[in-house]
């Protein structure tokens, strides 16, 4: 019996047009790194501050601190240009399976400036989701599991047999790996294709997470 249904945002609950790596690239080229297309793929579903240190080549602390707030100027700016919404189906999926007792939550490579302003632009509070844990409230982000346990703690779930994961990167197939999740699910619903998350550990791809529900014989 899943207990806990545990998601991503960016690219699997949330339509952000990939503004994220967009901004993340600008921010890294700016401090005068040349990521490839395969560096910023690395970066996707990661703490943004690991990611950033990643691709500058493990600067110091102070110039990552920079790069971040640039990244965060720039995404946020993407954001007011072009509004985040939720992605098809993904509303109702969640109040499919709350309404059959199942938790669910949020977790995010995101810190929690950029999420809560996210989750504001949609209206997304306590009526909506269970728990948000973002990269910030852990002490490393995917593919450490560490946000999957603290989104149980918030929740009460204790066994992580009991937990679904879904995401739409190979760091959020990773994390749900290592965390021991029951169902680790991928979505088609972001930047990565089935080649592409196929290849990594999961128990399911599906075509996003509006198809949860089925998956666990719910409906919806």
């Amino acid at each position: 019996m899943i207990e806990l249904v545990a998601c991503d945002v960016a690219g699997t609950t949330v339509q952000e047009h990939g503004a994220v790596y967009v901004a993340l690239r600008e921010a890294v080229e700016a401090a005068g790194a040349t990521p490839s297309d395969a560096d910023i793929d690395r970066a996707m579903g990661a703490d943004k501050r690991e990611a950033i240190y990643a691709l500058l080549g493990g600067p110091s602390p102070g110039t990552v601190e920079d790069v971040f707030a640039d990244f965060h100027a720039r995404l946020t700016a993407a954001y007011a240009a072009r509004r985040p919404e939720p992605l098809p189906g993904v509303e109702k999926a969640f109040t499919v399976l709350r309404e059959a007792g199942i938790k669910v939550a949020l977790t995010t490579g995101f810190d929690r400036s950029i999420t809560d302003a996210i989750l504001d632009r949609l209206g997304w509070d306590s009526s909506v989701v269970d728990a948000v844990v973002c990269a910030d409230d852990v002490a490393a982000g995917r593919p450490a599991p560490y946000m999957i346990f603290r989104a149980m703690e918030l929740t009460g779930v204790r066994a992580v047999s009991s937990v679904l994961t879904a995401g739409d990167t190979v760091l959020d197939l990773r994390a749900g790996s290592n965390a021991g999740a029951a169902y680790v699910v991928g979505v088609l619903t972001g930047a990565m294709n089935a080649g592409q998350l196929g290849v990594e550990r999961h128990t399911h791809l599906l075509p996003g997470v509006a198809d949860v529900p089925a998956l666990l014989g719910l409906g919806g």
